[in-house]
């Protein structure tokens, strides 16, 4: 079951004396945040808003809506990170408390199975707190397991859709990376980001499952599209304008070296990159974004669309060192951005 810290929400609110305070957070935990709303207005007499708009990290806040509502403070559930809070934003966390105890003896077995040794242990923000106890079970039944330091924005052992630095730092230290969770998406994030055997410990289903299948299927269309877009000549060049988000130096980075090779580019600016806003610009041969990564490289689009690793090996064919560029290297990155 997911636990919000509710108490720091209400400690914040009673040291702060906020007028109006805003939440957000993923969709899966909208019900549990509004219920809190609805308990935060009752207690304090204050106007509580959820907003309701679809956040998929802690680069999407929507602190826009926040300042619309006259908020005080935004309370983002659920995608902490190791900064606690910046300007009005207060980060909240929600933990989930199912055990690992019985999918972590099967993931002994199997890493015996096949002759592991070293590993490293990863997970995402709802089951940061097991970690400890995880890599105390490894290391009781004769595994060595590596450090995973956190860096920026990431906590030891964390890591995001995009952001892998614990992961990518460790990975030359071990023969296999654990991933505590049951989001596919974050430990193929892994696997990508990585090279390395990546074993998902889904609790819920008491099982570990192997997600480099997924993840080579995903980097061979990515690598695809990277050649399907070398004929483009007009390239549509994406800034997304979601807190995290907006880099414009990035933008005119790829724009220029773009030009310099004879391209044109539009420069579109979009909150969300879908296929059916895209399809708005029939003109364009290929488009390359620079908000959210996976949306190129887990999303199916009708024409190229390229996150920042793909462009920048884009770049490097068009210059002339195709021959530098390996199909198994291009997406091993800390930062997809």
């Amino acid at each position: 079951m997911i636990r919000i810290d509710e108490d720091r929400v209400f400690a914040t609110i009673k040291e702060r004396k906020p007028r109006i305070v805003a939440f957000n957070g993923p969709e899966a935990l909208l019900g549990k945040i509004s219920m809190l709303a609805d308990r935060v207005s009752k207690e304090f007499g204050i106007d509580a808003y959820v907003i309701a708009d679809p956040c998929y990290g802690s680069c999407d806040l929507n602190t826009d809506a926040a300042k619309r509502v006259n908020a005080d403070i935004l309370f983002h559930v659920g995608h902490s990170i190791s900064i606690r809070e910046f300007g009005n934003v207060v980060f909240i966390d929600a933990y989930d408390d199912i055990p690992f105890d019985s999918v972590l003896e099967k993931c002994v077995n199997i890493l015996r199975e096949r002759g592991v040794k070293s590993i490293a242990v990863l997970t995402d923000s709802q089951h940061i707190h097991e970690v400890e106890n995880a890599k105390r079970v490894l290391k009781d039944n004769g595994f060595i397991v590596h450090a995973t330091d956190g860096k920026g924005q990431l906590m030891d052992a964390q890591v995001f859709g995009c952001e892998f630095y614990p992961a990518f730092y460790a990975r030359d230290n071990v023969d296999a990376l654990i991933f505590l969770g049951q989001s596919v998406f974050h430990a193929v994030g892994v696997a990508l980001a990585t090279g390395r055997l990546t074993l998902m410990l889904d609790p819920y289903y008491d099982e570990v499952k192997e997600v480099n299948g997924i993840a080579e299927m995903l980097k061979r269309r990515a690598f695809l599209a990277i050649y399907k877009a070398l004929d483009a000549q007009r390239i549509g060049l994406i800034v997304g304008l979601k807190d995290g988000q907006i880099m414009l130096n990035r933008v005119k980075d790829i724009k220029c070296r773009l030009e310099a090779h004879g391209k044109s580019v539009r420069l579109i600016a979009l909150t969300e990159v879908t296929e059916e806003r895209l399809r708005v610009f029939n003109d364009i041969d290929a488009f390359i974004q620079v908000a959210c990564p996976r949306i190129s490289i887990d999303g199916k689009f009708s024409k190229p669309v390229l996150s920042v690793p793909q462009a920048y090996t884009l770049l490097k064919i068009l210059d002339g060192h195709g021959q530098n560029v390996e199909y198994d290297e291009f997406l091993i990155l800390p930062h997809w951005l």
